[in-house]
């Protein structure tokens, strides 16, 4: 793969984990709007600068991979699902004491 589209690639992501936007998330619509819209057409840059030789060998080295073994977490997504139920919890009761 290309250098440039590893840089660009690693900018993408440390942009898409930074704190730091190019508009603050706390402007309404349009801070999130910068999201919305420059990550999905990073992706779409990143997916064009990637040769298509080395994109298809990844799509089936990633589909080998799924045909033999299927990842699954049974206890990640009991983690996820007791996290939600307890934040759920936690606001019914939130919403009782102050009613």
């Amino acid at each position: 793969m290309p250098w440039y589209a590893r840089a660009f690639i690693i900018g993408l992501l440390g942009y898409a984990f930074s704190p730091i936007d190019l508009i603050p998330d706390f402007i309404p619509v349009i801070g999130l709007l910068d999201d919305l819209i420059l990550l999905p057409l990073g992706i779409l840059l990143a997916i064009k600068m990637i040769p298509p030789l080395v994109l298809q060998e990844s799509r089936i080295q990633a589909q080998q991979m799924l045909d033999q073994h299927r990842p699954l977490s049974w206890r990640g997504a009991l983690i996820i699902v007791l996290i939600w139920l307890t934040c759920a919890a936690l606001i019914v009761l939130w919403f009782l004491r102050w009613r």
